[in-house]
């Protein structure tokens, strides 16, 4: 998901100018730090130590040259593969974590129990019955409850967009299947998604409103393959629920041509679904600090994956990725002075129940920074944060050892990826966001297609070293990151 939407969710952007520096105040006080001749004098200024600097600068050399982070990934889809939350599959990955990071000798390594009610897909099918017959590749959406035995035929009322759908205040819909034919645009950093994934996440509760018997989607995706996306919907209480589909990128663009020659759709589908009660658990791990061991700088990924595919790019890049972080800041001969933590989250995907459980657990624990890889394989180009304004001279020193990597600093109007986005909110932890390239992903986002050959090896070291210089000088600052207001 990744960042930063419902997933990877690029809302939540606003901020209170009381609390978070606005572009304006940013460059005038780059402007005044190179006016006074403090750009020739970090240090000074920033307050990290010539030797912090220079550790921070041999953890981006060594991360350069990782292999652990690509050899971790092949591991977990190799041994495990897909591993939905509350699966058989899931308890395979939470034992692999285990006994990897207890390989990679990291300290405290442990599993803490997170009880959840999991979704649990069954068969489904999908076919066009009229004005021509023609079989669908269909996927049912996360949470969806199943049809009636027999499955459900009806025509199809069609609508380009979830807005449209929104607008209508017809009966149009009432009786039918509402088909919406959002598109995702291609964006870098996943905006595009951003804008929608609405359709899935709330175009049932939309289509029920309308009294319709069912919805399907055009799949959010950027690609043309057969393939359906699957990904979580969630239904309004106060509204009928009614089973959800998606259907492959070009069945939708079949579906919009028929419905361009006028003559009315009907669509047959059929698909089990059940919600079943079960335990996974996050697999947490530490780097131990020193004289403030007791303050957290948190690095995320999370461990289950959709059924589909072999979850290598979500995430199992981003497990493998700060696992070799976590573990490159263990073996480089420095300890922090706050207590980096290694957490792979259970059931990012269709619940966030990891986070919001270990929210619970670490209510009073202090947190310097949290930060969570779920983005993919792609090279990050991009540091925000949300930090106190107080921090802003320690972050725009952490820019400056990025710099290197090929990564920009644009500001503190972090989005981070979805677990550690829970926690944000949540707890008001201050919080990162290394955006990667994700022109590519959503291709392979939540499909069959996620498989290990979509990870690309070469991409993989510039994010552990860029992971581990962050986590090493979040963690050895001399200014709180935070709390931030709630």
């Amino acid at each position: 998901m990744g960042p930063h939407m419902t997933e990877h969710n690029t809302s939540g952007n606003a901020s209170s100018t009381s609390t978070f520096i606005t572009r304006r105040r940013f460059t005038a006080w780059c402007a005044a730090l190179a006016g006074a001749g403090c750009a020739q004098q970090p240090i000074a200024r920033a307050g990290f130590s010539a030797a912090d600097l220079a550790h921070a600068e041999l953890l981006r050399s060594r991360g350069l040259a990782d292999t652990q982070a690509y050899a971790l990934v092949e591991s977990l889809v190799s041994e495990v593969g897909a591993r939905p939350a509350g699966s058989a599959a899931d308890t395979r990955a939470v034992n692999w974590a285990m006994a990897n990071l207890k390989r990679l000798g990291l300290a405290q390594v442990r599993a803490e129990p997170v009880n959840m009610q999991v979704w649990q897909r069954g068969a489904a099918q999908a076919r066009l019955v009229a004005p021509y017959p023609h079989p669908l590749v269909a996927a049912a959406l996360g949470n969806s409850i199943g049809t009636p035995p027999g499955g459900l035929e009806a025509e199809v009322a069609y609508y380009e967009s979830l807005d449209a759908l929104k607008a209508d205040t017809s009966d149009r819909a009432r009786g039918r299947i509402v088909f919406i034919d959002q598109k995702t645009e291609r964006t870098r950093d996943g905006r595009g998604y951003g804008l929608a994934v609405a359709a899935r996440a709330t175009g049932a509760v939309e289509a029920a409103r309308r009294g319709a018997v069912a919805v399907a989607i055009r799949s959010i995706g950027t690609d043309r393959d057969r393939f359906a996306h699957t990904g979580a919907m969630r239904y309004d209480l106060q509204v009928p629920k009614v089973p959800a589909f998606a259907v492959s990128v070009p069945d939708a663009d079949l579906i919009a041509r028929l419905q361009a020659r006028g003559q009315p759709l009907k669509l047959q589908f059929a698909l089990d679904a059940r919600v079943v009660s079960a335990t996974s658990a996050n697999v947490v791990a530490e780097v131990p600090g020193t004289d403030l061991a007791d303050e957290i700088v948190l690095l995320g990924a999370h461990l289950d994956s959709w059924d589909l595919g072999h979850g290598a790019l979500d995430d199992g890049a981003g497990v493998g990725i700060v696992c070799a972080a976590a573990r490159l800041l263990q073996d480089a001969g420095q300890r922090p002075r706050r207590t980096v933590r290694l957490v792979l989250f259970a059931n990012e995907e269709n619940g966030f129940d990891g986070a919001n459980a270990y929210a619970e657990r670490y209510e009073g624990a202090k947190h310097q920074l949290v930060g969570e890889s779920d983005f993919g394989a792609g090279r990050p180009w991009r540091l925000r944060t949300r930090v106190r304004d107080e921090a802003l001279p320690l972050v725009a020193e952490i820019a400056r050892m990025l710099a290197p990597l090929s990564i920009d600093h644009a500001g503190n109007e972090a989005s981070p990826s979805p677990d550690a986005n829970v926690l944000m909110r949540r707890r008001g932890w201050p919080a990162v966001e290394l955006t990667q390239d994700g022109t590519g992903y959503f291709d392979v986002h939540h499909t069959e297609n996620d498989t290990l050959d979509k990870v690309d090896a070469k991409a993989l070291p510039q994010n552990v070293a860029a992971w581990a210089v962050t986590a090493w000088l979040a963690a050895q600052s001399p200014v709180a990151f935070g709390p931030l207001p709630r």
